[in-house]
C-alpha cells in the first residue's frame, strides 16, 4: 500500500559527467547503467560582488531498457532531463568497512540539446511513431492531385 503523504520524486537538468557504464547481472539477468550528472547552481556572493557558479554531482543508475538506452544514445557532456527516485544502498569494501551511498535511480530520461548535436541515425532513431506515420504521408500537392474535391464539398 502506499503512503499518500510522502513522496520519492527526484527532477533534474543537467550533463553528464563521463560515458555511462552498462553491466549486465547474471543473476537477474537485467542490465545497469551508472553515471554521473552535474549541475549548477547560480549565486550572488556578496563579498566579492560576483556571480559565483556550484556545480553539484549526482550520482545516477538506470535499469533494463533504460539502461540500454543510455549506453546507446548518452555521451559525457550531452544534457539530459530525468526524472527519479533517490535509492541509499549499503555494502562491504573489500577492506571489510561498511560503506553507504545515495543515488537516483532514473525512471524517464530527455535528450536535451539541439539535434543537429545527434548523428542522423540517432536523430530518426528518437523518432516516435506518430511522427514516422506523418512522414510517409505523400506531400500535401500529390494528395490534392489525386482526389480533386468536388464542389459539392466545398463548405461554402
Amino acid at each position: 500500500m502506499r503512503d499518500l503523504n510522502s513522496l520519492n520524486k527526484v527532477i533534474l537538468i543537467g550533463r553528464l559527467g563521463q560515458n555511462p557504464e552498462l553491466r549486465y547481472l547474471p543473476q537477474i539477468e537485467r542490465s545497469v547503467a551508472r553515471f554521473t550528472l552535474a549541475t549548477n547552481e547560480t549565486y550572488f556572493n556578496t563579498t566579492t560582488n560576483q556571480n559565483e557558479v556550484k556545480t553539484e554531482w549526482h550520482r545516477i543508475v538506470a535499469w533494463g531498457k533504460l539502461a540500454e538506452f543510455c549506453e546507446k544514445y548518452l555521451t559525457k557532456g550531452k544534457q539530459i532531463y530525468l526524472e527519479g527516485k533517490l535509492r541509499t544502498r549499503t555494502w562491504q569494501d573489500r577492506e571489510g568497512n561498511k560503506r553507504t551511498t545515495t543515488e537516483i535511480e532514473t525512471q524517464t530520461i530527455v535528450l536535451l540539446g539541439r539535434r543537429e548535436e545527434l548523428p542522423p541515425s540517432e536523430v530518426e532513431a528518437t523518432l516516435t511513431e506518430e511522427e514516422e506515420a506523418i512522414n510517409d504521408l505523400p506531400p500535401e500537392e500529390e494528395m490534392n492531385q489525386e482526389n480533386p474535391p468536388d464542389e459539392d464539398d466545398i463548405p461554402f
